[in-house]
């Protein structure tokens, strides 16, 4: 994909879409990369114009992000939404106490500890859904994890259920509300009021822990895990 400077500092990645029918800009909620879409149709020179003119937006914007983090010894890594410093130990797996994330020393922290999230997350989010499932009287055919970057989760109109698996940092009460929302698009897959009936009978505070998402979810997003 091709590049270009917006502003003298700021790289903009540019993208074209037969689907586009407008120019966009989005500024990644983790890193703070930026992304012009282009419509197939439209100018480079006028796609460069439309992020000149948005250069102060995109720097304000991109200075409130919060920095890549990297996962490795040292590092604060929350769990379950408590912060955890990742520690080298002669174990030879993945351990949790109640302030450090132990990791095998000598081998990748990155990736073994990501693979401990997904699978806490799955163990975590598969009991969530069970509950929630049984209390609405509906069941779901899957539950897959993914790293997405857009939505928490989501519902197929066959049941299937799909969730981002950074969601085991998160505080436990946080991934419970994302379990209960994925699940009330079982009865309901919209936003209506009903949906949010179903959800508020699954978990009646849930406003609290959606607001928690909206404030914090960025900054699960910004560990990277891999290099």
């Amino acid at each position: 994909m091709d590049r270009i400077l917006v502003g003298g500092d700021i790289p903009v990645t540019l993208r074209r879409s037969s689907r586009a029918r407008r120019m966009t800009l989005r500024v990644a909620r983790a890193g703070g990369e930026v992304v012009l879409t282009l419509p197939s149709r439209t100018s480079l020179s006028d796609g460069r114009a439309f992020a000149e003119s948005r250069a102060e937006w995109l720097r304000q914007t991109r200075a409130g992000m919060p920095p890549l983090c990297v996962v490795e010894p040292g590092a604060l890594l929350p769990v379950e939404g408590r912060p955890r410093r990742i520690m080298p130990h002669d174990g030879r797996r993945v351990e949790l106490t109640e302030a450090l994330l132990l990791v095998p020393q000598g081998r990748p922290a990155g990736l073994l500890v990501e693979a401990w999230l997904k699978h806490l997350a799955q163990a975590r989010l598969s009991r969530a859904c069970d509950r929630h499932a049984a209390a609405l009287g509906r069941g779901f055919r899957a539950l897959a994890l993914r790293d997405t970057r857009s939505r928490w989760g989501s519902c197929t109109h066959d049941g299937r259920l799909m969730f981002s698996w950074r969601l085991a940092m998160a505080p436990p009460e946080v991934l419970d509300y994302v379990a209960a929302h994925e699940v009330a698009h079982l009865l309901h897959m919209d936003h209506s009021a009903a949906f949010w009936t179903a959800t508020g009978r699954l978990m009646p505070d849930y406003a609290r822990h959606r607001d928690w998402l909206r404030r914090h979810g960025h900054e699960l997003l910004a560990w990277r895990f891999r290099s």
